[in-house]
């Protein structure tokens, strides 16, 4: 059980993910403060989370609370965290959602305050099945890092890796679901106008999609015997345009995560 205040500055996608996966374990969200400066995206929050309180264009309020999760994209958080740093209690831990951004830069704006977390949230957690990849500043005790652990395992899986690779797992867990979702979605509609149930459907999907990812890594077979496995292959005429697109979208988006471009 967390006996700890949570504040989010930032009431948008990644909010409602995070207090989705919070409600769905039946998490007490009457200790949780969100502000924004949109009050649709505050409102709506609110009607999905009645519990919680909100804050329109007042950053202080999580920003004094136990454990905030700054949710923020990396262009608008600086100017924030230069109007919260003197409102962040000692003790208090700041859980930045952001990638780009690392924890040395993220203390030298706070004035050197260090007590923080990176996080690249997953959108599965709203469901507790998120892939959350973490790193700790320094600065935290074991014994903090097992209350932020009890935290995070309402989420899902939440490994532990270096700092440098948080940016990979944005292309790769973070935005990972969209590459698929659609497809997905698209598949459940045709086959269910071939008369599946949506219940046949969503058992299919789910059963195929796992074992191919064990034959892929699990089966011995290089990425091309796998491949070969199923002689017939609907979407042929198209994979060269899909990795094309794989490639061209997600090296460049790395790069400016990165700052390399």
């Amino acid at each position: 059980m967390i006996d700890k205040t949570i504040g989010f500055i930032g009431s948008g996608r990644v909010t409602h993910i995070i207090l989705g996966g919070f409600k769905k374990s039946q998490f007490n969200l009457r200790d949780v403060v969100v502000s924004d400066v949109n009050i649709a995206t505050l409102n709506k929050l609110k009607t999905a989370f009645p519990e919680i309180s909100i804050s329109l264009n007042d950053n202080t309020k999580p920003a004094t609370q136990d454990f905030i999760f700054l949710a923020l994209h990396p262009p608008a958080i600086f100017d924030v965290l230069i109007n919260i740093k003197s409102y962040l209690k000692p003790n208090a831990i700041l859980i930045s959602l952001a990638p780009k951004l690392s924890i040395k830069k993220l203390s030298e704006t706070l004035s050197g305050f260090s007590r923080i977390v990176r996080m690249i949230p997953n959108a599965p957690s709203i469901v507790n099945c998120g892939y959350n990849p973490i790193v700790y500043s320094n600065q935290l005790t074991e014994t903090e890092k097992k209350e932020l652990t009890d935290l995070f395992n309402v989420l899902g899986d939440y490994p532990e890796v270096a700092e440098e690779k948080l940016e990979a797992y944005a292309i790769l867990t973070a935005m990972g679901p969209t590459y698929f979702w659609f497809q997905f979605n698209e598949l459940k509609e045709i086959v269910k106008g071939f008369g599946l149930t949506e219940q046949e459907v969503k058992i299919g999907i789910e059963k195929m999609v796992t074992g191919a990812i064990k034959t892929l890594f699990e089966s011995g077979l290089t990425p091309e015997q796998v491949i070969d496995l199923i002689p017939l292959r609907p979407l042929h005429d198209y994979e060269e345009k899909i990795k094309e697109a794989y490639h061209t979208k997600l090296e460049s988006l790395y790069k400016k995560l990165k700052g390399l471009t």
